[in-house]
């Protein structure tokens, strides 16, 4: 088997966000990682591509609020050790009928996480961000500065490559199909398409996804992951205000709480246009994208020319690009030990629901932490356990049961 068979102490699968993360930081603490990839890197058919994704710390659930800091401190670790720059800050603006319950819900956590925020009313919004937002008489807006962008294809890059100093392998191109418990000696057997199988003695699995498809297969267990195809969309602002949207010029991220959930990033990645989707999609599994819009635009179109006034063309988007999301019944994230015959040999990671990618470095840094000591002190795991759905389900129970109804009735 030793000549035969390449050994590793962690494989971890899937090369996206939470993968390339969780190689980087197994192979920071000398562990000989193998990371594998079944389509060739920095792809565009997972959740992990694109130019722009938004960092915020404002949750309505409790428990989010601090792993963002401590991601937040982890991105600019990461920056400093690769010498260049994938995140960039700027303020974050939730909004929303005063009387929603996931806005109240947003601003209670922000109390309890000691995250200082100010709430403007339809008058105080326009001097705040200088008359480029306009919100409705009902309406209030939380303004926080823990906001950013980051450069997701950039990012993951940044983790490969960070991962490979550290000398992690990584390999592309290898669609695993068995993962196997090893009887004889311990660990588990990795096997992939092309007949090549590889040793470790943990293996985490981040296939965003494939991961609910991939899980069953290999364990019999079936998670509660629904795959949406979503759409980003870009929208022009017009012309002579297009520095007005800008990082630079202190605009910030934004999402709108209601029907629909709209959010967006500054104008950064295509001057002159500014990203703002709506957080829904098409369920569908990932071999059968459509790779266009498939929801209506016009409470989108609606929003964009009162909000921004007519200084962003409402008309239709300039630009729009196709993205996976993993969505679980209660929209919080899967992290635990896959448990059965596998028992803490394997981890897996998924579910994230369209707003994990600022979470990667904290995720990765608990994966790690699973595979390498059993448990971790970063972070509570209790949200995050699979077991959540046998006794409910529905998952961990809400109490802002209008934003999480809301969002089933835009994906369906």
């Amino acid at each position: 088997m030793e000549n035969s068979i390449q050994m590793f102490d962690v494989i971890v699968i899937g090369a996206g966000i939470m993968g390339s993360c969780t190689a980087y930081q197994t192979s920071k603490h000398n562990q000989k990682t193998l990371l594998l990839e079944q389509f060739d890197f920095l792809h565009h058919r997972g959740s992990s591509h694109g130019e722009s994704r938004t960092i915020r710390a404002t949750y309505p659930e409790d428990y989010y609020p601090k792993m963002v800091l401590k991601s937040e401190t982890l991105w600019r670790e990461a920056e400093e050790e690769v010498g260049y720059k994938v995140y960039f800050k700027t303020s974050q603006f939730d909004c929303g009928p005063s009387d929603h319950k996931a806005l109240k819900a947003v601003i209670s956590s922000c109390e309890k996480n000691s995250i200082p925020f100010r709430v403007v009313d339809h008058h105080t919004v326009v001097q705040e961000f200088h008359q480029l937002i306009q919100l409705p008489e009902n309406s209030i807006g939380v303004v926080t500065e823990y906001g950013g962008v980051i450069k997701p294809t950039k990012a993951v890059s940044m983790f490969q490559t960070l991962a490979i100093k550290n000398g992690a392998f990584l390999k592309d191109n290898m669609e695993v199909v068995e993962i196997n418990k090893d009887s004889l000696r311990g660990g588990v057997l990795v096997s992939v398409k092309s007949g090549e199988e590889f040793w470790g003695k943990k293996c985490v699995v981040t296939v965003g996804p494939w991961m609910k498809k991939l899980v069953e297969n290999v364990s019999g267990v079936v998670l509660p992951i629904q795959p949406l195809e979503t759409t980003v969309m870009y929208w022009k602002i017009k012309q002579g205000y297009e520095s007005k949207f800008t990082i630079d010029n202190g605009f910030p991220t934004f999402a709108s709480y209601g029907e629909p959930y709209i959010y967006g990033t500054p104008s950064l990645e295509y001057p002159g246009l500014i990203k703002i989707p709506m957080h829904g999609g098409r369920p569908c599994e990932p071999t059968e994208r459509i790779w266009a819009p498939t929801v209506t635009l016009d409470p989108l179109r609606k929003w964009i020319h009162e909000v921004f006034g007519g200084l962003v063309d409402s008309t239709r988007p300039v630009m729009t690009q196709s993205c996976m999301y993993s969505l679980t019944p209660d929209e919080d994230y899967v992290i635990d030990f896959l448990g059965g015959e596998f028992g803490e040999d394997v981890v897996i990671a998924g579910g994230f629901s369209g707003n994990g990618f600022k979470m990667g470095p904290i995720v990765g840094k608990i994966l790690a932490d699973l595979v390498m000591d059993g448990e971790t002190k970063d972070v509570e795991l209790m949200h995050f356990r699979i077991e959540r759905f046998e006794k409910n389900p529905k998952g961990n129970l809400k109490n802002f049961d209008d934003q999480v109804r809301r969002k089933r009735k835009v994906k369906r």
